[in-house]
């Protein structure tokens, strides 16, 4: 027994933890995929593109040698416990490719005359780039690479002097460091964090491309990972309640304070304070300070973070102090709630044109959150408050804003459906055995029935997809938005390695395996995977010129069909207007000046991304620049007149009220401004370069595709009360 408790103090064997893994992705992972020479290959080639994704540093003769002596053992080796030493041999030669570009890099930018009059260009994205040939045509280009920095960075700080001057504002950039400078400390970080690694972080990097190879959502998590996963997912952490941010120099700057967090409280740490070292168990000696200049940030955060209620010393550089002028702050480490990604919501009084107001709720969710451990952290109860507040305040029609909602608990979904339908499927789940499990809304009746609206965009994934499918296939709901959500229908669960290691083995560290074991499918059968969610009103979106989905990830598994579940019941179709919604939302779309500029802005997008070219000749460069500000002063002084006209409509018609998880319980409802700047949870350092940006902000902070979500719900909501008074609604669920 003393020897099992020695064994789980020590860090765990990677080598073994490897061998365990690719065990269990043989045994567990939905796809079943041969086990052979071909999945060591995919092995191999994530692993390299995780290190080199811009194929800068690596050769193709390092590539061939990589593939002579790996290309088809990698997976013998996971097996035979002896991967950890080929991932990091291949890690090695990455590092002495980097120390050598880093070098060259210092070299350049002491010696070259550079030369902006020619006709040299590099890619925009070398993503699917030919491997350079040898180390001399690596040279060549990375010499160009940074030409570039070196033309990037001149042309924005010239730009910054531009807009100041125009604007009658201190010029930024007058601190700013020397172009060539700031090129050197960017690279000498970047060589930092390439060399700040250990066993844990190489083994880590090699198991996410073994698992990546199954497919895109499965992983290896280092217990760092889980740490962070667990903390995002209950959107509440241990730690001081700061938004750190790595300087170029090397320093870790403060950009934002949690308002009412532990270094709110304590005082002494502000904005722009540059944390140079931390003293982790807060002790008297100085050298128990660890330096953390050029330190990886996710290593700050380790270091800063800890046990409630102990103490963390940062030694700082004080905002506008003196150089080289220090102090040190001590603060007690106390839980964190991320209020900023909770389930929020507002009410908007809108008067209609017979003088009346119609009331309508928003509930923003960005994320399906849950704590895990205890519970005490779920999304669906955090809606609910919400949704039951606004009922209580009888709104006519409901927006749920799914944007940028990348899914999470598969049960807080499904709880969460069932308050907009009745007893019924939410989500069918298939194993790799083909059997399937249909998965039911609680409640016998929906706590909301009335009209409703869901927003999504490319990155709606997962469980906001699960959410979105289902309420289409019900016709509860009008799903407006992109024109498709991301594509993600699989169910991933957390795997411990450490479980699975031999008896004495050491456990401490051996992170998980996030393994997928089953995909999901619609109420009506469909699977979102691949093909996601497509809206019943599509607007136009930038993203349609990006390569945003699950069908752009490498190795994402098919889109399938299975039967529909037993007891899928929709709704007539008909009550929910569709076609009738989509000409009223065209026409909106034709005369809307902002959609048009979207339009403008993906087809430059797509231009750019197939040319795939970024010119080296500062005249030409600086064409396009002069190009591209006169178009955005026009268009920022056609918004101006017209935003303006828009918020004094906004104030005669409509009341905003804001509804977070503190206000759900209180009396009465808070009335705020939406375009207000919101420092409610954390204040934020002030950006000098964003502060030249005189780009108008949206009228009541309404963007283009809420403001048309809400007049499609309006819509929805008169078509329904006209039907209701005509007797001719009916329902099936």
């Amino acid at each position: 027994m003393a020897t099992s408790c020695t064994a789980c103090a020590q860090q765990a064997d990677f080598n073994e933890v490897g061998k365990q893994m690719a065990i269990m992705l043989q045994n567990s992972h939905f796809a079943r995929i041969q086990y052979d020479a071909k999945l060591s290959q995919l092995f191999l080639d994530d692993y390299i593109g995780d290190l080199d994704s811009g194929r800068l540093y690596f050769t193709k003769v390092d590539i061939d040698a990589f593939h002579a002596k790996y290309g088809e053992r990698l997976h013998e080796l996971l097996l035979q416990g002896k991967s950890v030493e080929a991932a990091t041999e291949i890690y090695r030669v990455f590092e002495k490719r980097v120390e050598a570009r880093v070098a060259l890099t210092e070299k350049l930018l002491k010696e070259e005359a550079f030369d902006f009059t020619g006709q040299d260009s590099v890619m925009r994205s070398r993503k699917d780039a030919p491997w350079p040939k040898d180390e001399r045509e690596a040279v060549e280009t990375w010499k160009l690479q940074i030409k570039e920095a070196v033309l990037g960075e001149t042309l924005r700080r010239e730009l910054m002097t531009k807009l100041a001057a125009e604007k009658g504002k201190p010029d930024p950039s007058k601190t700013d460091r020397d172009p060539k400078e700031k090129i050197s400390l960017r690279y000498k970080r970047f060589l930092n964090s390439v060399k700040d690694v250990d066993d844990e972080d190489i083994s880590s990097m090699f198991f996410s491309s073994v698992s990546r190879a199954y497919d895109p959502h499965t992983d290896y998590m280092s217990a760092r990972d889980i740490s962070k996963f667990k903390d995002d997912m209950k959107n509440e952490l241990v730690g001081i309640g700061a938004l750190l941010s790595a300087e170029e120099d090397g320093a870790t700057k403060i950009m934002g304070i949690v308002v009412g967090g532990p270094a709110d409280s304590e005082g002494t740490l502000k904005l722009n304070d540059r944390v140079v070292a931390v003293n982790t168990l807060n002790s008297p000696r100085p050298e128990d300070f660890t330096d953390i200049m050029f330190m990886k940030i996710d290593k700050v955060v380790d270091l800063i973070r800890g046990q409630e209620s102990t103490s963390v010393a940062l030694k700082i550089e004080p905002a506008g102090a003196p150089p080289g002028e220090t102090k040190v702050v001590v603060i007690k480490r106390g839980k964190v709630a991320l209020k900023a990604d909770q389930a929020s919501g507002e009410i908007i009084d809108m008067k209609k044109s017979d003088g009346t107001a119609e009331r309508i709720g928003v509930i923003t969710l960005p994320a399906f959150y849950a704590d895990f451990d205890d519970g005490n952290v779920r999304c669906s109860v955090d809606v609910e408050r919400i949704l039951q507040r606004m009922i209580d305040e009888k709104i006519e029609g409901l927006v749920l804003d799914l944007r940028n909602n990348g899914g999470g608990s598969l049960e807080e979904v499904r709880r969460m459906t069932g308050f907009f339908i009745n007893r019924g499927p939410v989500v069918q789940v298939k194993n790799t055995l083909g059997q399937v499990q249909v998965k039911e809304a609680d409640n016998g009746r929906p706590m909301y029935d009335g009209p409703m609206v869901v927003m999504t965009d490319k990155s709606s994934a997962s469980a906001s997809e699960i959410l979105a499918g289902a309420l289409q296939d019900y016709n509860r709901a009008v799903i407006v938005g992109d024109s498709s959500t991301f594509g993600k229908g699989t169910v991933q669960q957390m795997m411990d390695i450490g479980r699975m290691l031999p008896l004495f083995a050491a456990r401490n560290r051996a992170g998980s395996l996030k393994m997928t074991i089953q995909k999901f499918y619609r109420p009506s059968g469909s699977s979102t995977q691949m093909d996601g969610v497509v809206p019943q009103v599509v607007f136009p979106s930038l993203s349609d010129a990006l390569e945003i989905g699950e069908r752009y990830l490498d190795n994402p598994l098919a889109h399938d069909r299975i039967r529909p579940a037993a007891d899928f019941n929709a709704a007539d179709p008909q009550v929910l207007f569709v076609p009738r919604l989509k000409e009223l939302s065209q026409e909106r779309l034709k005369a809307n000046k902002d959609f048009s500029y979207i339009i403008d802005d993906v087809v430059k997008a797509k231009e750019r991304i197939r040319l795939n070219k970024v010119s080296l000749n500062k005249e030409a460069r600086q064409k396009e620049l002069d190009s591209e500000d006169a178009a955005q002063k026009a268009r920022n002084t056609e918004r101006r007149e017209r935003f303006s006209k828009i918020a004094e409509q906004d104030k005669a018609s409509m009341k905003f009220m804001k509804l977070t998880l503190d206000d759900v319980a209180k009396p009465g409802l808070r009335e705020y401004d939406p375009s207000a700047e919101n420092a409610e949870y954390m204040r934020k350092a002030k950006d000098e370069n964003a502060d030249l940006d005189d780009t108008p902000k949206w009228p009541s902070g309404m963007d283009p595709v809420k403001r048309e979500s809400i007049n499609v719900l309006r819509d929805l909501v008169h078509m329904t009360e006209n039907a209701k008074t005509a007797g001719l609604l009916r329902k099936a669920n």
